[in-house]
């Protein structure tokens, strides 16, 4: 004997409502599989529902109240079934391949060690142009200087014969653009 039963769903979920009378009381067993959903029950009670497509049984659970069991099945894809169960002669849908949750711990160290190794170039990059700076002459020091101020910051030359001259010109990197806010 099987038990009338009832279904709907959200994009997430699928709630199968099935009618028993004194649901609470008797002693029945429900078995949650990917593709099934199984009832047996001590007064001759057989159910089997082919599920329409894959759940997740892991996070799927069931209920019994004075009068149903309502089974809470969470679907594996966020869509809309068009009926709750599958054709009979049509073979099960397998599961799709799992995405492995990410470790955000793993990747924000990721990140935090590339920001290091970013910090320290840059600061291997400065001690590099100190030290330039350090051990060159007059001449040098005040062309770099100029040419730094200048340019914004985007051109750095030693060599005061070319920026002692004439102005030294912005040369932002490729792709960018130099603007210049008022005060």
């Amino acid at each position: 004997m099987a038990p009338k039963y009832d279904f709907y769903q959200t994009e997430q979920k699928v709630v199968v409502d099935i009618l028993l009378k004194n649901a609470k009381d008797k002693n029945y067993q429900l078995t949650i599989d990917e593709q099934d959903v199984h009832l047996t029950a001590d007064d001759g009670i057989d159910l089997t529902i082919r599920l329409f497509k894959p759940i997740n049984k892991a996070t799927s659970t069931h209920k019994a109240s004075p009068s149903k069991i309502e089974v809470i099945l969470m679907k594996l894809i966020g869509e809309q079934w068009p009926q709750l169960e599958r054709e009979k002669d049509v073979k099960p849908v397998t599961t799709p391949a799992r995405k492995q949750p990410k470790d955000w711990d793993k990747l924000a160290k990721e990140v935090e060690k590339t920001e290091e190794e970013e910090r320290q170039g840059e600061a291997a990059l400065n001690a590099l142009f100190q030290k330039i700076y350090a051990d060159s002459n007059e001449e040098t020091r005040r062309a770099m200087n100029k040419s730094f101020m200048e340019s914004g910051g985007t051109v750095l030359s030693t060599n005061w014969k070319e920026v002692g001259e004439k102005p030294v010109e912005v040369k932002p990197p490729d792709g960018c653009e130099y603007k210049t806010f008022d005060k």
